[in-house]
């Protein structure tokens, strides 16, 4: 559990956990959340390199609460650092269930820290031009 009552950093996608993403036990599949952590991540990776970006590392991760079929993922971001071809990004995942006791609900159900790598046309690492 979280003391957070906000998520940090900026807003970066929002999609609704469907019955397709779950796992043996009837939640979402871990892999599916990370998986859109990662896509947001790289969507604010790839604004900050003014181009593409490959996924080189993940750190931290932490699922602390099960998502739920219905339920509205949120992934906000926040950039941590920017190195010469790298950028690193701090990704949460809070979700506004689908039965909400009470209206604006939202906690946290996972963290992560990814890195990524700018890279050219040929896919090779490349500048970080700002």
């Amino acid at each position: 559990m979280t003391d957070q009552v906000d998520p940090s950093g900026v807003l970066l996608m929002r999609t609704m956990a469907m019955p397709a993403d779950t796992n043996a036990n009837g939640a979402i599949f871990g892999g599916w959340i990370m998986s859109q952590m990662d896509l947001g991540g790289s969507l604010l990776a790839n604004e900050i390199a003014l181009g593409p970006v490959g996924t080189v590392a993940v750190s931290e991760m932490n699922f602390s609460r099960p998502v739920k079929v219905g339920d509205v993922v949120c992934t906000h971001g926040t950039l941590v650092k920017v190195g010469r071809t790298s950028i690193t990004v701090q990704v949460e995942v809070w979700v506004k269930p689908v039965l909400m006791p009470e209206a604006g609900a939202r906690y946290k159900v996972a963290q992560a820290q990814f890195v990524y790598v700018a890279i050219d046309k040929e896919g090779h690492s490349r500048v970080i031009n700002r």
